[in-house]
Formats: structure tokens, sequence, C-alpha cells
């Protein structure tokens, strides 16, 4: 029997390995074989350009996202100005180039397997 040398690793977002909070919302983080994970919490009133471009100092998000969306609904703006809305059960792929909001008065919360290295860390 061939063996890959990797080992089972479970981890659990009740005990993230970071946070990092900013206006109206926070961004939790896993790192879990080799990868890191993030579920963002997006109160309310939360939006990119006055939460996060503050500390990103971009004109728009330029992290790329791969979600899936698990509470609430977030309004996307890409920069090319397609826009669409992003709901419990949808799984979204953004490229670099974005603004987004929360819809409504449910909190959003998404999983996001790639673009949250940096993400909400201020520009260096």
């Amino acid at each position: 029997m061939k063996t890959t040398g990797k080992k089972a690793e479970v981890k659990s977002f009740t005990a993230p390995d970071e946070v990092r909070s900013f206006p109206k919302g926070r961004l939790e983080l896993i790192t879990i074989g080799g990868a890191t994970v993030g579920r963002a919490v997006f109160e309310p009133g939360w939006r990119w350009l006055t939460s996060v471009q503050p500390l990103a100092n971009t004109r728009s998000c330029e992290a790329p996202h791969f979600q899936y969306h698990v509470a609430g609904t977030l309004h996307v703006v890409m920069d090319d100005g397609n826009e669409f809305d992003c709901r419990p059960g949808d799984v979204s792929l953004l490229p670099m180039g974005h603004d987004a909001w929360v819809v409504g008065n449910e909190t959003a919360v998404v999983v996001d397997f790639q673009g949250m290295v940096d993400y909400a860390r201020a520009a260096r």
C-alpha cells in the first residue's frame, strides 16, 4: 500500500488561526493542508468601499474570490459594470476588480477558498 505521507486534519472556524476585524465585519482564517480558508462575516451596512478599501488602499477589491455563500445577500459590482446578487447556496468566482455590499438587514456570511490571505490587511 502506497501512502502520501499526509495526515488527516480537522479545524474549526470556532477557533480560527487569525481574526481580522474591520468596520461592520470580520474575517476568520484557518490554515489546513497548506491552504488558507476564510470565513467572512459582513453585517448589515457593510460595503467593501467603506469598510475594507481604506485598509487595502486600492480603487476596488483586488483579491480574487472563490466563495460559498452561507447566509445573507451580497450585491457585487465588477469594474467592467457587470453586477449580480449572491445568495445562500450560491458559489461565486470573482476575479480582481469589484465592490460588494450587504443587501437588506441580514448578516452575510461567505466561506472563501481563495483570495483571503491578504484580505483586510493594511497595505504595506
